[in-house]
Parts: C-alpha cells; structure tokens; sequence
C-alpha cells in the first residue's frame, strides 16, 4: 500500500484550485512540475492530458469561452512553459481569463542555466495581465486566489503563476490555518469590480452627454465588439438595440452579442465584413462603440473610417479609449453597470425611432442587408464554403435540446464561418480573433467540450490550420470528446494564397499544400469516425450524418482550391470601397 502523501507545497496548489471551484484542467507533465502532478494523482479535479502545452493553453481558452469561468492549464519549466506562450497570448488578445502554472527549476538553480531553465517571467510580461513567481511555499494560497482575481476582474486574461520545485515539496508553516483561510467555493467568474455609487453618479454627465449626441443622431449606428459579452451585458445591450431600434454591426469577436437573424443586424464590419456593415459605417453620422477597440481589421484604412461621425466609447479599459480614435463621449467603466443607465436615460428622454430620417435610414440599411449577391455558386463543381456553412448553421439553429459551441481556426474558413453562421450568444461563437492564431479549433472545441460534458461543439477548421495541432487528435481519442470536426480542404494556405492572387502578381509561394495527408484514414488511426465528401449534392445528408454521430467526427470537405472570400477590403483602403469579387468568380 502507498505511504500517505505529504502535505506539501504542490498538494497544497491542488487543493486551493479546489477550493476556488476548478473541476477541470488541462496540461503536460515533466521534471519541474512532477510534484504537482503528483499531488494531481491524489485530487478530485480532472486533469486532461493533451499532447501539446500549446494545445493545453488552447483547451483551458475554449474552456474559459464556452463556460465563463477561468480556464486553466499546466506545464513544466522551460519549453513546457514556453509553448505555453502563444495561447497565453491569445488569450491576452482576446481577454479571457485563464491561469497558467508552471514549474521551474529548484531556486538554489535558478540564474545557473540549469536544465529546462527559462526566465518565463521575464517571457510572459507582453501576454499577461500579471506574472507571479512564487518562492516561499506559505504564499501559495494568497498568490493563486489573486491570481483568479486578476484574471477575472476588471477587463480579464491571463495569469501566469511560476512554482520551482522546491517550492513545490516544501511544507508549509501551518496547513490547517493557510487552508481554513481560503474562501469556500469562490466562483472565479464572479465580477470583482463592482463600482461604487459615487464612481456612478461620477458618470452620469457623461451619460447625459451620450443621450444628447444620440438625440441629434440622423444616421447612427451601434457598433459591438467582444467586451458586451465578456460584462454579461448582453441583456443590456439588447435593450438598447430594442430601445433605439438603430441598425447594428459586430466585430469578429463580437458575433452572438446581437442575434444574427435580428432585423437590425447588418452583420460583421471590417476586411471581410459585409457591404451593407461597412457602408453603414461608413456613412454614419454617430457610432455607438460598446466593449471594441477599433482594430485596424475593423476599421481599414483608419483615416478614412466612418469620415462623419462622432463617437460615444464605451469600455472598461481606459487604455483603449483615444487610442486609435478620438471618443466624443467617452465612459470608461463596466458595460453592466453603465448600458443600463443609459437604456434608463434613452427611455425617459429619446422619441426618435419614429422621426423620418432615422426611419429613412433605417430603411437603407434594411435593403442593403437583404441584398442578396450571385456568386455564381451553381456553375460551381464542387462544394460552395459559403453553402456548407449555412446549411450547417441552420442545422445546429434547431438543436435547442443543448448548448452549443462553434470554434474555429484562422483563414478563409473563419471569415465564411462569421460571414454564414448565425449565433445567437456570445459564447456559441469560439475564435482566434486578436492574435488570429493558426491551430486553435480542435484544442479550444475539447475545452469547450469539458466545460460542458452534455453540449453540441463543432470545430470548423482548414488544412493548414488542423495540421498546426493536429496531435490532439489524441486527446480526443483518449477521453472520446464527442467534438465533430467540420476540415474545408483546399490544400492551399487559403487566405494567403488569395492575397498572393490578389496583391502580389500570382506569385504562389509555398502556400501549396497538395500534399496533404489521407484526413480520413488519419483521424480513423485515433478511432475518430470519418468521411470524406466532394460532391455538393451529398452536403446535407453528410451534416446531417455528423451531428447524429455519437461520438467525434471528422467531415473532411474538399473545395476548390482557388475559391475566395468577398466581400474583402484591400490593404490601406477605406472600408467602403471593398472588392465584391473577381470578374468571371
């Protein structure tokens, strides 16, 4: 029988976790870290091997997306933290809460170029909110509590929390007092931020300011980007769009915050937006800017962008406020507390849905969003991206028996997916949006996956993409995560391949990958069920064949390999003067 483990530095790691409500982790074993995991024998969280640090930080992104809650991952010293890097960015792009622990070398070693030694700290200040490195093992608890607060409050990311391994064995000085402190059950989503009445009354000038500009609005338009939904301000937001019935565009991470079949939803703005978004913008006379940061995907050519409007900026960070565009109306605080005051305000003094140039308006963009375009999809062979993915969405729209979550990776597939899925919450819609990273479906699907054992998610990915983390194919075999996995097969590096075409004379350098593996035999080499289809008329029963599927699935999709995204607005151009196609496309 084994000896009874020691209470130590790594048991005690385990158990604040424990306390602070994580159930699930994700992560990769080595020497650094080999107390924690350890003490990971003995605990009741779930641990999940993935087959990559990177795909570890990818799953614990997708776990903190899809459930709200701080995701978290684990990996030892040296390169198992740094392949921990690149998700950790992602999540600093797109603001999610995720806590990375790593080992690192004993402390009498560090600064000796020991083996598997790297100043992770030092790595992580550009892709963290904060970094702790942890050298007496009676900090533990206080460091990971702050740690979750850090990176849930105020506008979330990540944290990263650096244990060596000799913090990892030490005892501490008192275990019962160090554990009895801990708060019981802590939700790590809760928001820690809540603003004081007087910080409220402090904005209500600026409230009253935005009510004025809105007033005097002819043309407005609300622009939302990712941050409505990380405030749990959705409700909110909805009763401002119900409210003042102005049409609405999104940012790529923004998608869900407004329903997508809602009658004033013109769709996403920006490079790969739609017309009527990007002509809305474009003419408007105000913007309401909620939770965005007016990334320079968003906006094009930033000099030219929306040339006559004023701007009502609201968001909680200060530091996106006047970084890229000057705010007429700035109100720098929590979406939660401040949309409501605003409904509030707009109710008691705004009648304007009625007069005749906002409804003239809104008439225009109406037209422009049911505008439909020939893309001339019937002379087409093959499969049609676009079709797929509608047909696919309208799919999934009737599953109302589960949630469900729609991850994807970074190229054309992710512009047709956010051009033809219709979301309807924030969190349905899973994507590498800032850092637009390359490998971050299949990895971010299983941690979505986790965080909801009983849900619907599918990853909608590309051969370029899926090869960047193909190996946590393995992570799926071993738990059976039932993820269905949508491969739009083109054999090119898509997005890159269409500039080359577009931007760059048709010189195709190495954007040619027709030499991909057998996606079909591959996936059925980790028991995954699969199939491959080229042939338009089979789409529908083949989706239909998936979603069924009991089990994980790969839909291997073949496309043609020189199919494009439209509508694209060309580098350093105004966003109005987007290109709908090609001659002859």
């Amino acid at each position: 029988m084994n000896d009874p483990i020691k209470f130590n530095g790594a048991s005690q790691t385990m158990t604040v976790l424990q306390r602070l409500g994580v159930t699930d982790i994700f992560g990769y074993p080595g020497g650094a870290i080999m107390p924690m995991y350890d003490a990971i024998y003995s605990s009741p969280i779930k641990h999940y091997l993935c087959r990559h640090e990177q795909g570890a930080a990818f799953a614990a992104v997708g776990y903190a997306r899809a459930s709200g809650k701080v995701g978290v991952c684990v990996a030892t010293s040296g390169p198992g933290a740094t392949n921990l890097i690149t998700g950790l960015a992602d999540a600093m792009a797109d603001s999610v809460p995720v806590v990375a622990i790593t080992g690192q070398v004993p402390t009498r070693a560090m600064g000796t170029d020991g083996f598997q030694e790297v100043d992770i700290i030092s790595l992580s200040l550009a892709c963290t909110k904060h970094s702790f490195q942890i050298r007496d093992v009676n900090e533990i608890p206080e460091c990971i509590e702050q740690a979750f607060e850090i990176a849930a409050s105020g506008r979330p990311g990540p944290v990263l929390i650096d244990i060596p391994k000799d913090v990892q064995v030490a005892q501490p000085d008192s275990i019962l007092e160090l554990i009895d402190n801990l708060p019981k059950n802590l939700d790590a989503s809760k928001e820690k931020s809540d603003i004081k009445n007087q910080e409220l009354l402090s904005i209500e000038p600026q409230i009253q300011r935005a009510v004025q500009l809105i007033s005097n609005a002819n043309q407005p338009v609300i622009y939302v980007g990712g941050g409505v939904g990380l405030a749990n301000a959705v409700q909110d937001f909805r009763q401002l769009l119900e409210n003042s019935q102005f049409p609405c565009v999104a940012t790529l991470k923004g998608l869900g915050a407004v329903d997508g079949n809602h009658p004033n939803y013109l769709g996403m703005l920006g490079m790969h937006g739609t017309e009527a978004a990007n002509l809305a913008i474009q003419e408007s006379d105000l913007l309401i800017v909620l939770g965005a940061r007016f990334d320079d995907r968003a906006t094009g050519k930033l000099a030219e962008f929306a040339p006559n409007a004023k701007v009502i900026h609201m968001d909680i960070d200060p530091a996106e406020v006047n970084k890229r565009r000057l705010a007429d109306v700035a109100i720098v605080s929590d979406l939660k507390n401040t949309l409501p005051m605003l409904n509030q305000s707009l109710l008691q003094q705004f009648d304007k849905p009625t007069m005749p140039e906002l409804q003239k308006w809104q008439s225009t963009c109406h037209q422009r969003r049911n505008k439909k375009y020939d893309y001339n999809e019937d002379a087409k062979k093959g499969i049609f991206a676009p079709r797929l993915l509608e047909l696919l969405s309208d799919s999934i729209s009737k599953d109302h028996s589960r949630a469900v979550h729609v991850t994807t990776d970074v190229g054309q597939h992710q512009m047709w997916a956010a051009q033809h899925m219709r979301f309807s919450q924030p969190e349905q819609f899973i994507t590498s949006a800032g850092l637009g990273t390359m490998g971050f479906g299949v990895p971010a699907s299983i941690g979505a996956q986790i965080s909801d054992p009983s849900g619907l998610n599918i990853c909608v990915t590309g051969d370029g993409s899926f090869m960047m983390n193909i190996q946590e194919l393995g992570t799926i075999k071993r738990y059976q995560i039932p993820i269905k996995i949508v491969l739009i097969d083109n054999s090119r590096l898509g997005l890159v391949r269409q500039w080359q075409q577009l931007f760059f004379e048709e010189r195709y350098s190495e954007t040619d990958l027709s030499d991909n593996p057998d996606f079909v035999a591959l996936a059925k080499a980790f028991d995954i069920e699969a199939r491959m289809i080229n042939q338009k008329d089979r789409l529908e029963q083949s989706i239909e064949e998936m979603l069924a599927h009991e089990g994980p699935y790969l839909l291997h999709v073949k496309i043609d390999a020189f199919e494009n995204v439209w509508p694209l607005v060309p580098p350093d151009t105004a966003n109005d003067e987007m290109m709908i196609s090609l001659q002859g496309e």
